[in-house]
């Protein structure tokens, strides 16, 4: 389960390298606001992100970029009723965050890992990319719940 969920932050992690260019990502919303100054992009309103390995889907989707403009992402923020979608699972959440000079992914807020052997839920998840490494924390909270099914 905890492999799979860096599944799908991999697929996430690959909207910030230089070569996801080759892969194109559509974003759709029902508003997109730039605003230079604050180097930031804003979609809002029925937000969806395609890439080939991933759909975001979110009423919210700030991108935070550097001094290289929309090709230099500093953050990735998604937020209200997030959820994540690969081939083999769905992930559900108030907000992501994806951070890729950290090479970290946090979902927060009645965090729901879902795929064909079980679900995962609790606070908060984060996805540590480098390191290969899922943490569910109950940080503040609630509990860590896992249910399994065996084959």
């Amino acid at each position: 389960m905890i492999r799979q969920a860096l599944v799908l932050a991999a697929a996430l992690f690959a909207f910030a390298l230089p070569a996801a260019a080759q892969n194109p990502v559509e974003i759709t919303a029902d508003t997109f606001t730039v605003e230079e100054m604050n180097q930031s992009a804003t979609f809002t309103g029925n937000v969806v992100v395609v890439h080939p390995s991933v759909t975001v889907r979110a009423p919210t989707v700030l991108v935070r970029y550097g001094e290289g403009g929309t090709s230099d992402i500093q953050s990735f923020e998604a937020s209200g009723d997030v959820e994540l979608e690969t081939e083999d699972q769905t992930a559900t959440g108030d907000s992501a965050v994806f951070d890729p000079a950290a090479q970290t992914l946090r979902l927060s807020g009645n965090v729901r890992v879902t795929n064909a052997s079980g679900t995962v839920t609790g606070p908060e998840l984060l996805m540590d990319l480098a390191t290969n490494t899922s943490t569910f924390t109950s940080s503040g909270g609630g509990r860590v719940t896992g249910i399994f099914s065996s084959p």
